[in-house]
């Protein structure tokens, strides 16, 4: 349906903002056969002392599966350092990334409900496009989820934006 990059990984070079940075902990190169795509999974760290407050996906490409519920990325953050926009700055650290794999937008998906998610998609630039249902065969979806936000974040527009959350 969508792009994928056949792309082996690209070295990320350094990802930092302020207290927060990025170290790449596992590349997966896809598997097209099956419907997956290239991944990179970073562990984001506090700068000062790397104690580790969440993760961050980039998922090169989308599949249908992708495009209806899951994103080109993905994160958590780790509940006692909730409130820094750790999850919204690592996304955005990821732009250049995502450009060097030709990638010229972003598709982040999150719950209806899950507000501070969604602050997140909107801090790292993304635009609601809209709220779908999920589809019945979804892969582990969250218990009760049965919509989801589909955010899409214009990387052009991005670099001509670089205001920080």
């Amino acid at each position: 349906m969508h792009h994928v990059s056949a792309a082996g990984p690209l070295e990320p070079g350094p990802l930092l903002d302020g207290d927060l940075t990025l170290a790449l902990v596992q590349y997966l190169p896809g598997r097209p056969s099956e419907g997956y795509v290239p991944m990179y999974r970073f562990h984001m760290r506090r700068a000062s002392d790397g104690v580790r407050v969440g993760e961050v996906d980039l998922r090169i490409g989308l599949t249908e599966r992708l495009h209806a519920y899951g994103g080109n990325v993905g994160y958590y953050v780790d509940p006692a350092f909730r409130g820094h926009h750790y999850a919204a700055r690592s996304v955005r650290l990821l732009f250049a990334l995502a450009r060097a794999h030709g990638l010229k937008e972003l598709c982040i998906t999150c719950a209806p409900e899950n507000v501070a998610s969604r602050r997140t998609c909107e801090l790292a630039g993304g635009v609601l496009v809209d709220i779908v249902p999920l589809p019945a065969d979804a892969d582990d979806p969250e218990p009760g989820r049965t919509m989801t936000c589909r955010y899409r974040v214009d990387l052009a527009a991005a670099d001509r934006d670089r205001r920080a959350p």
